[in-house]
């Protein structure tokens, strides 16, 4: 594992007060945040380390991403059900609720990706005139088949 892009003092300082036992899952969670990112962003063809050296200022974004994420996961309850809201009846035997985090315990929004420049529109473009290669449906290839 590399090390972590936030402390467990940051999240002290960024999130809230920790109670003992989220110290420890704290302490766990943040290389694996870290390293994930690392991967979300390996995915895309970045390296966020090297952004990193590149762009001092991007350290506090990156931290402040991490610590967002270790937020949400401290929060999501380990002793039952990690549901945010539930209802129930009797007789008809209904039991319906929404979950706080949908598919687990890690979840990175887009929203925290694109904080991070790893999500972008991209753009491309087709020419519909171009001499069609049937080695290269989309236009002239020039290293032929």
């Amino acid at each position: 594992m590399s090390k972590p892009f936030a402390t467990v003092e940051d999240v002290t300082v960024l999130f809230r007060t920790l109670t003992p036992a989220e110290t420890e899952r704290a302490q766990v969670l943040l290389p694996i945040i870290s390293d994930t990112l690392r991967e979300e962003a390996h995915r895309v063809g970045k390296d966020l380390d090297e952004m990193i050296v590149e762009r001092a200022s991007f350290a506090s974004v990156v931290k402040s991403v991490t610590v967002d994420v270790a937020g949400r996961c401290l929060m999501t309850p380990t002793d039952g059900t990690p549901m945010t809201q539930q209802s129930q009846s009797a007789l008809g035997y209904t039991i319906s609720g929404t979950f706080l985090v949908p598919g687990g315990g890690l979840f990175i929004k887009n929203s925290e990706l694109a904080r991070l420049g790893l999500r972008r529109q991209q753009v491309g473009v087709f020419n519909p005139y171009a001499k069609r290669n049937p080695c290269h449906p989309f236009g002239e290839d020039p290293n032929g088949c």
